[in-house]
């Protein structure tokens, strides 16, 4: 059987559902709004290439590691894509990541809404042992947000990947175990209730 099956999570600002290519339109947009693609140390399809990232992204759900989502807002409009990456089904791992969202929605609840969902369902649902997040060093923005989640920094993976410009990734390697679930998920309750 295949882990973790597809599953749609709803929230009040946000539902996360399975990614399709009828999503295509509306990533397009999304991405070409503040030029996303154009920041050197992230990886995010310029507006013609989200077609053939969904493909992709579909087809490591087919191979059995990733399972990905297009975020909507309330009126239905896909404005980025998360994931479920990385998985390890024997040991029961899932690293959330190769998200990004359209620059009007990023740093609000929609992000903390999308995370909360996410690590409820790996950490209640799915009984993983690890949620792992991973970032580039010097992306300083994605960092403070994994820092704000309550992950905690397991390491550097030094020259850990080659950029699609050919320079070399430092990877900051984060994580939440099931013990710390708890006061993570508290905090996250407690940032949704001051932004209602």
């Amino acid at each position: 059987m295949t882990w973790p099956l597809p599953v749609t999570l709803s929230g009040d600002f946000a539902s996360l559902v399975p990614l399709t290519d009828a999503h295509t339109s509306d990533l397009a947009e999304a991405t070409a709004e503040g030029d996303l693609w154009k920041a050197w140390y992230t990886t995010i399809p310029a507006p013609d290439q989200v077609a053939a990232e969904i493909e992709r992204r579909l087809g490591l759900q087919r191979d059995g590691s990733m399972l990905p989502f297009a975020v909507l807002t309330p009126d239905g409009k896909a404005v980025g894509m998360t994931t479920y990456m990385n998985v390890d089904a024997v040991n029961k791992r899932v690293e959330i990541g190769s998200t990004w969202y359209r620059k009007a929605v990023q740093r609000t609840r929609l992000n903390t809404e999308c995370k909360r969902m996410l690590l409820a369902h790996a950490f209640e649902e799915l009984d993983c042992i690890a949620v792992e997040f991973r970032t580039h060093f010097m992306n300083r923005q994605s960092r403070a947000a994994i820092e704000r989640l309550g992950a905690k920094l397991d390491g550097i993976l030094r020259s850990h990947l080659r950029m699609p410009d050919g320079s070399l990734r430092d990877t900051a390697v984060y994580s939440i175990l099931p013990h710390e679930w708890p006061a993570v998920k508290a905090g996250l309750d407690f940032k949704l209730a001051e932004t209602r």
